[in-house]
């Protein structure tokens, strides 16, 4: 009986020790840097990729699930541009440089769970994901006047778990702007457009490192 005892003593004990292991694998937030490249589409330019430009920036994220996550991030980037191509009248070749300060917050949804730990809860180490949110630009072009717009950012990325609170990412996004003013040219052609009809989006790929910390609990039997 006493042995018996013993036995039930040690697997509740085993018990609880992997309840709490798998506690400690779930935090709450994550914080990070990235750089990468810029590009641009508006009055100078219809490709991305032909001048592209510097991306780097600050990440903050709060891990509501293994599925969704809600994102904060400052990104400070630069983008070109030069008419080549484009008929404007007169022949005029129109080209600037500027840099944009953009501040916002995405959701992020993620195809699979992510995670390390117990095969039951199918977590995968490696996840593609949808992200979109709203934000703002500040603009300093070399050409017209500072600027200001609100964003729309909208793509895709990947992340992979490095280890346990270390991860990789990788994130394409457009962004709209709903403001004629960061490229510091505006109506080349003489059409008035509105506020949410304009020329200038400019893209982000970046490659981030995050690190998770805060855990949900110290000592559970449940983690959500």
């Amino acid at each position: 009986m006493v042995v018996l005892k013993r036995i039930i003593a040690i697997i509740l004990a085993m018990s609880a020790l992997a309840t709490m292991a798998v506690a400690q694998e779930t935090y709450r937030y994550e914080v990070g840097g990235g750089i990468g490249m810029s590009g641009y589409i508006g009055d100078a330019g219809g490709n991305p990729m032909k001048h592209p430009g510097w991306a780097g920036g600050g990440i903050f994220r709060y891990v509501i699930d293994r599925r969704w996550s809600l994102k904060a991030n400052l990104i400070v980037a630069s983008i070109s541009g030069r008419s080549d191509g484009i008929s404007y009248p007169g022949g005029a070749v129109y080209e600037f440089n500027s840099t944009l300060y953009d501040v916002g917050a995405q959701m992020e949804f993620n195809f699979f769970n992510f995670g390390i730990g117990s095969k039951y809860m199918n977590l995968k180490r490696i996840t593609p994901y949808l992200t979109v949110g709203i934000g703002a630009t500040y603009a300093t072009p070399d050409v017209g006047g500072n600027a200001f717009a609100i964003a729309l950012p909208m793509g895709v990325g990947v992340k992979y778990k490095l280890k346990e609170r270390l991860n990789l990412g990788l994130e394409f996004t457009m962004r709209k702007s709903f403001g004629d003013g960061l490229d510091g040219l505006s109506d080349l052609n003489g059409i008035q457009h509105s506020f949410a009809k304009n020329t200038d989006w400019y893209s982000v790929l970046m490659v981030s490192v995050t690190y998770e910390f805060g855990k949900r609990c110290k000592v559970c039997h449940y983690v959500d």
